[in-house]
């Protein structure tokens, strides 16, 4: 009747931390999906027309809103500190304040999304305001 405590105790750990990066990775979401996004998308002049979705807070009309009126710091406080630490020095995600990315590394890596991040395409974010991301999160 000897039974092997780690092995439950194991399991435990494993399976509150999966549902910690799953709620966590839902709740990066959430705020867009409640209302959290809506004023990202009044500066981007979309109001509420936005689709919702996973990153439908700047999708769509982004090209046709670009620079201009784009909010660096709002877009990466929306859909990138709850990964990357909300001053962006790094948290489940690597650091981005202060980035060594060249800007097309960084650029690629946005668009495709390596690993668990996410990819953004150009309907969610416009190149010129890639560029200016780059910019913002470069200079923090």
């Amino acid at each position: 009747m000897n039974k092997n405590p780690v092995v439950p105790f194991l399991l435990i750990i494993f399976l509150g931390i999966g549902l910690i990066f799953l709620l966590s990775s839902q709740g990066a979401n959430a705020p867009e999906d409640e209302g959290g996004g809506t004023a990202s998308n009044e500066q981007s002049g979309q109001g509420d027309s936005g689709e919702g979705g996973e990153e439908g807070g700047e999708g769509g009309g982004s090209e046709q809103a670009s620079s201009g009126d784009f909010d660096a710091e709002g877009f990466a406080r929306d859909n990138c500190a709850s990964c990357h630490g909300g001053d962006f020095s790094g948290g489940m995600g690597p650091a981005l304040a202060g980035t060594s990315l060249s800007e097309e590394d960084f650029s690629s890596t946005v668009r495709e999304g390596p690993a668990s991040m996410p990819a953004f395409s150009e309907d969610q974010i416009a190149d010129e305001d890639l560029t200016a991301l780059y910019e913002y999160l470069a200079e923090q």
